[in-house]
């Protein structure tokens, strides 16, 4: 980053919103609403929108035909950290575009400055969300959302150093820690980074030694927090019933501790839904490898020789893609 004095901006960002580009609305309407149990804030040919707290919205599906997660609202704490995130972005020589008053209230936000970011997704800063004091109807007791944020997002990529330095020289990331993960084979290196007090908001895997990336969507999956276990057995029993096919069932990760389990989106990313993750006490916390994604479950729903040839095989056929095209770093 350019030398200049600049105040640490840790603790002072989150994840605030996520927006999804699809043509499967009314699937995606049955998972979040119906599994998930999000409440269903709008809903017309084009747009589906859902809260969890008294954002006006916090998920938004926008109908195209990407398939993709194609942004990210990052909700700063007030215009004064904001305008140390857009200094920090002309040192870096990124530029920032301004949204026009409709695309602001499509995501439920006053107005958001938005930067191509790593792999062209878009990283939309923002710090006066719209809030609604109606009552919330979900299916969900309650999501912990508050100054931590509302979730997390998992990104593979081929450039992870330059990945790593866009989180750590815009929002002062810090390293939480390491796992390591053998899948088929092969060598997954996985660093999770922090920016508050929630053990990761952006976690960075990358296969160790081959320059592929096994994933086609912009993210490997976007975590949501519920407030107790039974919200998240609750949850997982119902997307099941729905016929979502479950990447993981119900299980313990060794660094965060946060039991969860990833369902497919009708996107193809998954979303992984946890309760009770570490909160990060600053003053005590050490970085860590592990070896292993999971403590114990988060076992496929699909098993057998054929589904993991299949698998495999499809991500594999997906990393030689990748190879085809360079990935985008805005660094």
């Amino acid at each position: 980053m350019a030398n200049r004095a600049a105040p640490d901006i840790f603790g002072a960002s989150s994840m605030g919103y996520a927006l999804i580009e699809s043509n499967r609305l009314e699937q995606w309407r049955s998972l979040l609403q119906d599994g998930i149990g999000l409440h269903l804030a709008c809903a017309d040919e084009q747009t589906l929108a859902f809260r969890m707290d008294d954002h006006q919205r916090r998920i938004i599906i926008q109908r195209g035909g990407q398939e993709d997660f194609v942004a990210v609202g990052w909700q700063l704490r007030d215009q004064a950290t904001l305008d140390e995130v857009l200094q920090r972005l002309q040192c870096l020589g990124i530029e920032a575009q301004i949204s026009d008053p409709h695309e602001a209230a499509h995501r439920g936000v006053k107005r958001f400055w938005r930067v191509v970011g790593p792999k062209r997704m878009a990283v939309e800063l923002f710090w006066e969300p719209l809030l609604t004091d109606q009552p919330l109807e979900m299916l969900n007791a309650g999501f912990i959302t508050g100054p931590a944020g509302m979730g997390h997002l998992a990104i593979t990529s081929r450039k992870p150093q330059q990945m790593r330095r866009f989180w750590e020289d815009i929002l002062d990331a810090r390293a939480s820690d390491h796992i390591v993960e053998r899948i088929a084979g092969l060598t997954l290196d996985i660093d999770f980074f922090r920016v508050n007090e929630r053990h990761h908001s952006i976690a960075i895997a990358r296969l160790r030694g081959l320059p592929m990336d096994p994933i086609r969507t912009r993210i490997q999956h976007m975590n949501l927090l519920t407030c107790s276990v039974g919200e998240l057995t609750d949850a997982f029993l119902r997307c099941r019933k729905l016929g979502f096919e479950m990447a993981h069932e119900i299980g313990e990760h060794p660094n965060d501790r946060e039991q969860s389990f990833y369902v497919m989106s009708p996107s193809g990313f998954e979303l992984e839904l946890g309760w009770n993750a570490l909160v990060i006490d600053e003053a005590q916390w050490q970085t860590t490898s592990y070896q292993g994604i999971s403590l114990w479950g988060h076992r496929p729903q699909k098993t057998g020789a054929w589904n993991s040839f299949t698998t495999n095989l499809g991500s594999f056929v997906q990393g030689l893609r990748s190879l085809l095209k360079p990935e985008y770093s805005p660094l």
